[in-house]
């Protein structure tokens, strides 16, 4: 059996790191529009009291985590992660990979999530599914262009149109969208050929995933800041001091929940309201 030396690992260790600057260099020159389409979006939404809702399953979770909350972040985006299909560590036993993997399968329960939310006028969903074909993020897409907002898929369009359809419909999450916004990942998403080994390995899609979502993140507190409407950002002591730190973090949180409780409003209440 050949052994790899430190200086063929190294060697790659350095491709990958190639590739996931190609990845970036794809999104800068390719995906600039969409994104900037998606800010505005953004914008709009949450000058308007609104959400920007964020779902994925699987390793989707991520950029829905990268986006709010984190340090850097503002009130505006929602994340929607079922732990069902977003939990990993187990892996294998109860609330292991077989169930999550069969669960994100399940038609119908995208509808059901988004049940549990009432939707403002100027909202938007953007899902995240590198593969595109799975059936929860699907359906919540649907869902959300039926209840009238507009849907942004972040995918990786070459991978999910090599792939059969897996939905009843035939569709893919692309089909469901207003704006999509390509990964750039191969088919089959990992980066690096090893000789010797049956498959490539290193996935891309989470370093295009999280790229993506900053990028929307920033262009959108540029356009808020214009409008004199960015929310409260959360910010490190490192950076801002402790006590701006602590007012910063209650003041975000606090808006967050402010704008949680009206989209987690029943919908027969919302319309006594009105």
């Amino acid at each position: 059996m050949a052994y790899s030396s430190d200086e063929t690992a190294r060697r790659f260790a350095r491709e990958w790191l190639s590739a996931a600057h190609d990845l970036l260099d794809h999104v800068e020159r390719t995906q600039l529009g969409p994104i900037m389409e998606t800010a505005a979006l953004c914008a709009d939404a949450i000058d308007a009291e609104g959400f920007v809702h964020l779902f994925g399953t699987g390793h989707s979770r991520i950029p829905i985590e990268e986006m709010f909350p984190r340090y850097g972040s503002f009130p505006g985006f929602h994340p929607i992660a079922e732990l069902s299909m977003t939990f990993h560590t187990q892996v294998v036993g109860a609330n292991g990979q077989r169930q999550a993997m069969f669960i994100e399968r399940v038609e119908g329960l995208g509808e059901v999530i988004l049940s549990n939310f009432t939707f403002g006028p100027k909202d938007v969903m953007i899902v995240f599914s590198a593969g595109g074909t799975t059936a929860v993020p699907i359906d919540v897409a649907i869902t959300a262009r039926d209840r009238g907002l507009p849907v942004v898929a972040v995918t990786a369009v070459d991978h999910s149109r090599s792939s059969e359809p897996t939905h009843s419909s035939g569709t893919r999450l692309l089909d469901h969208a207003d704006i999509v916004i390509d990964l750039g990942i191969p088919q089959g998403d990992s980066l690096v050929e090893i000789s010797g080994a049956d498959t490539r390995v290193g996935p891309g899609s989470t370093i295009s995933n999280v790229a993506i979502v900053n990028a929307i993140k920033v262009a959108t507190a540029s356009l808020l800041r214009d409008r004199g409407a960015l929310p409260p950002v959360i910010s490190s002591a490192n950076a801002v001091g402790a006590d701006n730190a602590r007012r910063l973090f209650d003041d975000a949180y606090s808006e967050h929940a402010r704008r949680l409780a009206r989209a987690l409003a029943p919908r027969d209440r919302e319309r006594r309201s009105t």
